[in-house]
């Protein structure tokens, strides 16, 4: 019987910043400190991994270049470098954050290695909510949810806009996302709000994200444009990506480049979420939201749009407040409500620790996917 014995894991996921990429790492850590064998098969080294653990191991895929090839094959050399470590490791049970290209390469890569072993793959969002638009690879992840064992999805709005858009012939399973409590929690910052040139008196706005279209951050700056009117405050945008310098623009051309502070890509987060009083994610696709929970295990209430899976982490109006998309009028009064309302912001913040610790404690959901692990494992 497996249920006592200590797993080896392979873990398939994106190595940079985003929510897979963390969910993955910090299972991943969590499930080592369970004594679980944890093998990260990735080509390069997962962004969090800052410490060394005993029980993680890392493969790396090695991409080769051939004339042959127009462009880099990944897929075929993640596939490769699978099969090359359920041999030589002898891995209980796979691990895949998103269905393409991960769960279609491990199906592969478990064929390669002639291998039984079970296949748990994880859907974070974009692999249904824009690739599952795309006909042409709708089918594909198609596949990967039928060559995986489980499928599970981070939110079960994720799990009904899969099963409407896919048709998969299985059941999902949901499990969602967590954070480390012990690093997303209320700090000092220390000297940090003077550092980024705010006055001790101003409130802080803040967004983070990828800068992606997708993460609507004309209508955070518009939002703040608004609260700006009526209160002393300043706007920190936090993270990098394609969108940013269109942004920079955009706070030029309103005569707001006082008022907004881009920070780039950053590590000290709590740090950031302890200076700051309200946290905006007005996106228009989100399959969860982890920066919801992040700011809310800091101590920061958000405004977010009712939109994806962030109605499961948000409960407007109890641990904060939901606006309909694109409603960047309603975005900013309800974060000048909770800017001038004391005891409204009080209420807010001490139900946010509450929602952490009783719906999304990772204690939780590790152990939900360490049931996991052991019925897949035990299954083959």
């Amino acid at each position: 019987m497996l249920k006592l014995e200590k797993l080896k894991v392979g873990v398939i996921c994106y190595p940079s910043l985003g929510g897979s990429g963390v969910v993955a790492t910090e299972l991943g850590k969590m499930m080592a400190d369970r004594g679980h064998e944890m093998h990260y098969i990735t080509s390069e080294r997962p962004f969090r991994f800052l410490d060394a653990h005993p029980n993680i191991q890392f493969h790396e895929v090695k991409i080769d270049g051939y004339a042959v090839f127009k462009y880099p094959p990944y897929d075929i050399a993640l596939a490769n470098r699978i099969a090359h470590v359920i041999e030589t490791e002898k891995l209980d049970l796979l691990h895949v954050h998103y269905a393409v290209p991960h769960a279609v390469s491990a199906a592969l890569g478990k064929d390669m290695a002639n291998s039984t072993i079970g296949v748990i793959t994880t859907l974070h969002g974009t692999d249904v909510t824009i690739l599952g638009h795309d006909p042409a690879l709708r089918n594909t992840v198609r596949y990967g949810i039928h060559k995986s064992t489980i499928t599970t999805t981070v939110s079960e709005s994720l799990r009904q806009e899969t099963l409407e858009l896919i048709e998969p012939e299985k059941d999902l399973l949901t499990i969602y996302n967590f954070i480390d409590e012990n690093k997303y929690r209320p700090v000092d910052a220390g000297k940090l709000k003077s550092e980024l040139g705010i006055e001790r008196h101003e409130k802080v706005i803040i967004h983070i994200s990828n800068f992606r279209a997708v993460k609507r951050v004309p209508d955070i700056i518009e939002s703040f444009r608004l609260v700006a009117k009526k209160a002393n405050a300043k706007l920190l945008l936090v993270g990098d990506g394609p969108e940013k310098m269109a942004m920079e623009e955009l706070v030029h051309d309103l005569g707001l480049q006082d008022n907004v502070i881009f920070t780039g890509k950053r590590d000290d987060l709590p740090e950031l979420l302890a200076i700051s009083n309200v946290m905006f994610l007005l996106s228009e696709k989100e399959a969860f939201g982890l920066v919801l929970l992040e700011a809310m295990a800091c101590g920061v209430p958000s405004v977010a749009t009712a939109i994806g899976g962030i109605p499961e982490v948000i409960e407007d109006s109890v641990n904060g407040f939901l606006v309909p998309l694109g409603d960047t009028a309603l975005a900013a009064e309800k974060a000048l409500q909770l800017l001038q309302d004391d005891k409204l912001y009080a209420t807010f913040k001490e139900n946010g620790f509450a929602t952490v610790s009783d719906k999304f404690h990772s204690s939780t959901i590790v152990t939900q996917y360490e049931k996991l692990y052991y019925e897949v494992a035990g299954s083959q």
